[in-house]
């Protein structure tokens, strides 16, 4: 008897020590559960670098989808967005664009975070101290930003981080079109377009992001996430004039949505008349207000996407057809010169650029500075000059004529030099397209055995495409009363002429910096001796498809390219 009731009770201590392990085991579970869903909540970052914008960004959308807080974010890092290089206009516009992101977000409860460091540094601390787990980014396709994506990337992997980067910058991921065209870029326009044939047409853009419902913590001590002042980074205009300049780009989403908006109305009048905005060469709009897209396009503040599908359903919305290339064609060019800077990080040096001729450009710091000043003392390149300082844009045909006139044309001076000055002012410089635009024009790349060795006048040049001189009186105020006649050559103007227009030559305006009828030949005959030295040498040279698509890039009839190259 006494051994059943020992028994009794042991079997039942058994049961309850199972029945207790089950149950502790089945609480341990549990908590293990709700630690898995504490460990699973989706804290994100979206990195603004490029693509400042709210509109068609795809790493934006997935950052804030099903997230349980979202934080926008931007890193000062001393290069970003172009700040290494960058003038006071441009900086001026990126902290504008800023500023407009801050101020969107601020109408859903949230604001965007401005830190200053490296983002190895900055990412690092916000694992740690704000539990991100989840980062997404546009896609920065020019291989100077390679490393730095990299070292992200790999930060993430390692910190068990998820890191994901979108392609919206550009039309297509130009992996794709290397992949597609055998593992190499396209070397012509031509070519490009034929590879994107085979890809397909762009993505269309994506809807408004919902940002309603979206978790956007602000804490108490915001303030030191601010965005930073100009005073801040001790930026401060170059030039007086740079104050109140004649035109103002103003910066951020909300500019950009209303310029495409008006560009697609402007776009659908010259369809109407069976032409397109790139078809308007012959009198370009020099003087134009602030309303070219490229800027924005540049900081990514407009989506290319809705661009580029803008233009193209307007035409197909007025002429019930597929639109021709060519109403796109600035877009292709972009897009082009993109593709061709991957996996170049010498792209925009001489040195160790394989696309690039090595020309014996000569060394001439005053003169340089000069152009840079607009004090050539030929008008129509100063105006120009003046305008990109004071206001950070020139029509592609400017730029087209002072580029020239700095290299090949005139100057003799490296393309590099130029290609700097122009990062420096220049509010829409994209990397990968200037530094490709600067090669083509000074003839270094971008031309196959040289078939371009001509130059434009600047003196009729600027006639021609600034008939009633409006532009040169307004950027060179000093000869607001010359002659229309003596206009782009002063010099040629009679003393009495120079004393009636208060503009003495040589005291109130320069003399010329050189003689272009004898530089431009001398020049040439350089150009000719390059090309007889590299004619069957096996360079990847890229090249316009024919000289119609050279005549396009400069923004001239055919029938006027002969009589504007040397004729003073």
């Amino acid at each position: 008897m006494q051994a059943r009731i020992i028994c009794f009770f042991l079997e039942t201590g058994l049961l309850i020590l199972f029945f207790w392990c089950f149950s502790a085991r089945k609480m341990d579970s549990s908590f293990n559960k709700d630690m898995d869903i504490e460990i699973k909540k989706k804290i994100s970052v979206h990195w603004f670098r490029h693509g400042q914008r709210i509109h068609d960004n795809p790493a934006l959308v997935d950052a804030v989808k099903d997230c349980d807080e979202f934080y926008p974010i931007f890193i000062f890092d001393g290069k970003v967005a172009g700040t290494e290089l960058c003038g006071y206009n441009r900086w001026r516009f990126l902290l504008e664009n800023l500023k407009d992101l801050d101020e969107s977000f601020s109408k859903f409860g949230g604001r965007l975070y401005c830190f200053h460091g490296q983002p190895m540094d900055i990412f690092q601390k916000l694992f740690k101290e704000w539990n991100v787990n989840y980062i997404t980014a546009e896609e920065d396709p020019e291989p100077i930003w390679q490393d730095r994506d990299n070292s992200i990337k790999k930060l993430c992997e390692k910190s068990g981080v998820t890191c994901k980067f979108f392609t919206s910058h550009t039309l297509y991921s130009p992996q794709d079109i290397i992949a597609k065209n055998g593992g190499t870029p396209p070397l012509t326009l031509e070519l490009f377009q034929l590879v994107i044939t085979s890809l397909g047409p762009p993505l269309r853009p994506l809807p408004q992001p919902d940002l309603q419902d979206v978790n956007m913590p602000v804490p108490k001590n915001f303030k030191k996430f601010a965005l930073p002042t100009l005073e801040f980074f001790g930026i401060e205009p170059e030039f007086e004039e740079q104050k109140k300049p004649l035109n103002v780009f103003v910066g951020g989403e909300t500019r950009a949505l209303n310029l495409l908006k008006a560009r697609l109305e402007k776009e659908k009048a010259s369809f109407e008349q069976d032409s397109c905005q790139p078809n308007h060469q012959e009198q370009p709009e020099l003087m134009a207000k602030a309303v070219s897209l490229s800027p924005y396009l540049r900081f990514g503040c407009v989506s290319i996407r809705r661009t580029y599908w803008g233009i193209c359903d307007m035409y197909t919305k007025v002429h019930n057809k597929e639109p021709p290339s060519e109403v796109v064609c600035q877009l292709y060019w972009r897009e082009y010169f993109y593709i061709m800077s991957v996996g170049n990080l010498n792209y925009d040096k001489i040195e160790n650029n394989p696309i690039c001729l090595k020309i014996n450009w000569q060394k001439n710091d005053e003169h340089l500075r000069k152009w840079e000043l607009g004090q050539t003392g030929y008008p129509w390149i100063d105006a120009i000059m003046n305008q990109l300082r004071f206001e950070g844009w020139n029509h592609h045909v400017g730029r087209h004529a002072v580029s020239c006139f700095l290299t090949r044309g005139d100057l003799w001076i490296s393309w590099e030099d130029g290609l700097k000055v122009f990062l420096k002012y220049q509010l829409d410089a994209d990397w990968s397209v200037c530094a490709g635009n600067w090669m083509w024009v000074s003839s270094s790349a971008f031309e196959k055995a040289l078939q371009c060795p001509t130059c434009y006048s600047p003196v009729m040049y600027g006639m021609r495409m600034d008939r009633n001189g409006e532009f040169v009186r307004t950027y060179v105020p000093v000869l607001k009363d010359m002659p229309l006649k003596y206009l782009f050559c002063p010099w040629k103007a009679p003393l009495e002429v120079q004393k009636a227009a208060n503009c003495i030559i040589g005291k109130d305006y320069p003399e010329p910096i050189c003689s272009h009828r004898d530089m431009s030949r001398v020049n040439m005959s350089k150009m000719y001796r390059v090309k007889e030295k590299l004619l069957k040498a096996d360079i990847p040279h890229c090249a316009p498809t024919g000289e119609m698509e050279v005549w396009k890039f400069a923004w001239l009839p055919p029938i006027e390219h002969h009589d504007l190259a040397h004729n003073l």
